[in-house]
């Protein structure tokens, strides 16, 4: 029990210094509708930074990615490969999605895309879509601070009240600080979460196997097939190529991690921001190592839930201190509530702006707008509290066919961005096809070859979008013709 108090003694000490550091933020911004929303356009490089790799590093990084290790071996390293694409889109995607918002006054997705396509409906579908999709992935965040608190209290605190603390500090500091608050809230959190990770993948290693490469050549000796493409469980190199593609540019039209680009100061801090962005990604790699480490230390004994891989390894097989397992839950508890934070956030805007804001609040004042927003960082945590109580499990599925359909958004975020003769009929048609076409291959049919149905989707996607245009182009010739005739 003196071990467990230790544990819920630093966490709780951690949590009320978030607190404190996200509500400090709220002095720093007005009420605005674009201070709270985007920071008055005015972030900087170190902690637009911090913000974009909080979009990524999630409650997977420290629970999902050393599951992956474990259960997959080498074909993990796909987390690895789709993030070294991910500078490529902040780059070439970044400074125009900045300039328009700047120029134009966008603050979401859902904005650009209806002025646009001057068509209010698509833009009430974009948000649509962004807010059923971000709902789960809030949900994951909070069930997996849940889960954290229990294992590692040893069930001092339940899951229930874990979840609802987290929610509570999150929530919290959103409400007030808005974008300010999530900026310097994940700046604490990102160095937490990346000192923890390093100590925790290298001190296992270290202590089980004498080090990083003495593992690797154990693992050579007794498991090599964990060490190769398709490994452990028959990742073959089509699903692993198109699995990095459909995450690179899936994740770019995720509204989270597409809104914080209207955030920034200037172009030029976007791209200084993707060059540094993939030292973002060394924090995977020591987590990583831990799931490689389990693989020989659950041999003969394999884990039911692989994503417990780090919390039994810490707590059982490593025999760390009280001291060290709240350190870590510490670290653990910042992945999730740096991208919960996030996803509140960013789901309430949408919900806002996107999808009431030309319905039933069409003519509101800017300060009820905020204040909309606001009360709907509290009302959305709280669903996915309630969601996180009942079955997290089938929302984790859900999740995981969102990236599927949120990439299907590709051609018409890029015809809004570079190519203006794209029409509106075509990349709906589009989105309509390839997402439909997504759900049969992923729920009924199977995906040919075996890749990811993602990319398939997304050809067939840009396939409609082409002979849409086609044909609506070679109508408007005949119909001049005929009216010249």
């Amino acid at each position: 029990m003196t071990d467990s108090l230790i544990v819920v003694g630093i966490t709780l000490t951690y949590l009320a210094g978030v607190l404190w550091v996200g509500l400090r933020a709220r002095g720093q911004q007005g009420s605005s509708l674009e201070g709270y929303v985007a920071g008055g356009r005015h972030v900087g490089v170190v902690i637009l930074f911090f913000i974009l790799g909080a979009e990524i590093f999630s409650a997977f990084a420290f629970l999902g990615a050393p599951g992956w290790s474990y259960q997959h071996g080498a074909p993990a390293f796909y987390i690895l490969a789709y993030l070294s694409l991910v500078p490529i889109t902040i780059w070439v995607l970044g400074p125009r999605v900045a300039a328009l918002g700047r120029e134009r006054g966008y603050l979401t997705q859902g904005d650009m895309i209806a002025d646009h396509y001057r068509s209010k409906s698509l833009g009430i579908l974009a948000g649509g879509i962004g807010v059923l999709a971000l709902v789960p992935y809030l949900t994951i965040q909070i069930a997996g601070a849940g889960l954290l608190f229990q294992a590692a209290t040893d069930g001092l605190v339940p899951f229930w009240l874990g979840a609802l603390l987290a929610f509570l500090v999150v929530a919290a500091y959103v409400f007030c600080s808005g974008l300010n608050g999530i900026g310097w809230t994940n700046l604490v959190q990102g160095i937490m979460m990346i000192a923890i990770a390093w100590f925790l993948g290298l001190s296992i290693s270290e202590r089980l196997y004498g080090g990083v490469g003495e593992m690797f050549a154990r693992l050579q000796q007794a498991a090599p097939e964990y060490l190769i493409l398709p490994g452990a469980t028959g990742m073959n190199w089509g699903y692993f190529s198109t699995a990095v593609l459909v995450s690179a540019f899936g994740g770019a039209m995720w509204p989270h991690l597409f809104m914080k680009f209207y955030s920034a100061d200037s172009g030029k801090t976007l791209r200084k921001v993707s060059v540094f962005y993939p030292l973002y990604a060394y924090l995977l790699v020591p987590l990583l190592f831990i799931g490689f480490a389990g693989i020989l230390v659950f041999a003969d004994a394999p884990l039911e839930r692989s994503d417990t891989v780090l919390l039994r390894m810490v707590m059982e097989v490593a025999d760390f201190s009280p001291w060290v397992i709240g350190l870590m839950l510490s670290g653990a508890l910042a992945a999730a509530m740096s991208t919960g934070a996030n996803l509140a956030h960013t789901a309430a805007i949408v919900l806002v702006r996107d999808v009431a804001g030309p319905t039933v609040m069409k003519g509101a004042s800017e300060q009820t707008v905020v204040s909309a927003t606001r009360w709907s960082v509290l009302g959305l945590s709280l669903i996915a509290y309630l969601f996180a109580l009942a079955n997290p499990a089938s929302l984790v599925l859900l999740l995981l066919g969102a990236y599927g359909l949120i990439v299907q958004l590709f051609p018409m975020v890029i015809g809004a961005l570079f190519m203006p003769r794209l029409r509106r009929a075509s990349v709906m048609a589009g989105a309509l096809v390839g997402s439909a076409a997504y759900l049969g291959m992923e729920f009924a049919w199977g995906s040919p070859l075996g890749w990811h149905a993602g990319v398939w989707a997304m050809l067939l996607n840009v396939l409609v979008v082409a002979a849409w245009q086609w044909a609506s182009r070679a109508g408007d010739a005949a119909l001049s013709r005929t009216q010249h005739s």
